[in-house]
């Protein structure tokens, strides 16, 4: 048995979406995707992409790269996967060494990473130096089958939109967008005001369906809205559902939501699924109203470097 690391190759691409796919499949990824990542990311990211290969055959991936928009410098990621049936060999050992060498070389100070929520995974990141902050949910929708919450009648000046309303001026999503995610449960601080890089990365990212995406609108002005990814076949993914803080606990999020799964099911997509951080016991119970089901959990674990 020959086990190697090695820089990720455009010929990588399928090998890459399998082993992403088969390790946690109720992410979407794409060719496209990978690609579009690749080929995007910000100079300041120090984006590596990187496989383990064992006799000729990609069994592993890993994505590094530092958080050039937190606010604290010094905080960088790796997301790494190994596929199940390949698992124990050394690949996420060989992996992960060589994600933080790279990012210790780019000035990282601490590094945070996903750990699927099993006691192998756990011990695995424990014996690595990694400690736990906490904890999200991944949770699945059988959107063929599953019935919605109906339709309600729209309250006086609120009105629904799509995302693709806006492919002129993104601005006001922008805004929504900066304003949702700074509230949002995070281990890493974020200075959300690069509007151009926000275009660049999330407005234009391949898996988001601007025609899905459903915007609640409220006397004109953004109030909530609900990012559909999908793989353009059969699966749906909850991106990002937010509302502004002028017009929470009105309902909205759940709104938005309820418009969005209605034009994913009319679309062909017959499973949606989203992530909640555990603590996050709003949009869990939303969710948990649509019939999602926790499908899968993950803990965020965190590393100091040097």
């Amino acid at each position: 048995m020959t086990l190697i690391v090695r820089e990720f190759t455009p010929a990588d691409t399928d090998a890459w979406v399998r082993v992403r796919r088969a390790a946690v499949p109720f992410m979407v990824t794409t060719r496209e995707s990978v690609a579009f990542e690749r080929e995007t990311a910000h100079p300041d990211k120090k984006m590596r992409m990187l496989v383990a290969e064992e006799d000729g055959e990609v069994i592993g991936t890993a994505f590094a790269g530092i958080a050039y928009d937190s606010t604290e410098p010094g905080q960088s990621s790796v997301t790494a996967y190994i596929s199940p049936r390949r698992r124990g060999r050394g690949a996420g050992s060989l992996l992960l060494r060589a994600a933080e060498e790279h990012l210790a070389a780019e000035g990282a100070t601490a590094v945070y990473a996903w750990v699927l929520d099993t006691p192998e995974s756990r011990a695995f990141a424990g014996k690595r130096g990694y400690r736990p902050t906490r904890s999200l949910h991944f949770q699945h929708l059988d959107l063929a089958n599953a019935p919605l919450p109906q339709r309600q009648p729209l309250p006086a000046g609120v009105e629904l939109r799509t995302a693709a309303d806006f492919m002129d001026d993104p601005r006001p999503m922008f805004k929504a967008d900066a304003e949702t995610t700074a509230d949002e449960p995070s281990d890493i601080s974020t200075d959300f005001t690069d509007y151009d890089d926000w275009l660049n990365h999330t407005w234009n990212h391949p898996l988001l369906d601007h025609r899905l995406s459903t915007v609640v609108m409220a006397d004109g002005q953004v109030a909530a809205f609900t990012a559909a990814h999908t793989d353009g076949l059969t699966r749906y993914w909850s991106g990002m559902t937010g509302t502004v803080r002028a017009h929470r606990n009105r309902g909205f999020a759940k709104l938005a939501k309820t418009d969005s799964l209605y034009r994913a099911r009319a679309a062909g997509y017959t499973d949606a699924y989203t992530s909640n951080d555990a603590d996050n016991r709003p949009m869990l119970a939303v969710n948990k109203c649509f019939g999602y089901e926790i499908c899968a959990s993950e803990v965020r674990h965190v590393r100091e470097l040097g």
